[in-house]
């Protein structure tokens, strides 16, 4: 279970916020293979002087357009994370009209008795799923 934390500029429709959320999902079914209701997305929405994204030295323009997505997830391989990064940033250009510039991306992973879906209980431990 992936989730994922989307850090956006304020200002966006709901009908976009939607496509940004569906387009990264539908990357991560493709590319991490996790289950179709496996689905964990949380928007927040800054103001523009909230947000300082530079471009580390690489020579990135960034606009109001950017995606800053953090995903916490169990350990995933290194291929499959690339695939991810490559995959999304293609789909989010077409379908968002968002540049592979403005897209960062981090993964944070942990074990699975770090995950608790509710009822107090370790679901990955107990067998549950």
């Amino acid at each position: 279970m992936p989730l994922l934390r989307f850090d956006l500029i304020e200002g966006r429709s709901e009908p976009e916020l939607k496509k940004i959320l569906d387009v990264t999902h539908e990357v991560l079914l493709e590319t991490l293979h996790v289950p179709r209701n496996d689905r964990y997305q949380v928007v927040h929405e800054h103001k523009r002087s909230r947000m300082v994204i530079e471009d580390t030295g690489l020579g990135f323009a960034r606009s109001d357009k950017i995606v800053v997505l953090q995903i916490t997830s169990r350990p995933r391989e290194r291929e499959m994370k690339q695939g991810f990064y490559r995959l999304l940033v293609e789909r989010l250009s077409a379908s968002c009209g968002i540049s592979p510039s403005d897209v960062v991306v981090t993964f944070v992973t942990n074990a699975d008795e770090d995950w608790s879906f509710g009822a107090g209980r370790a679901q990955f431990l107990t067998g549950d799923l």
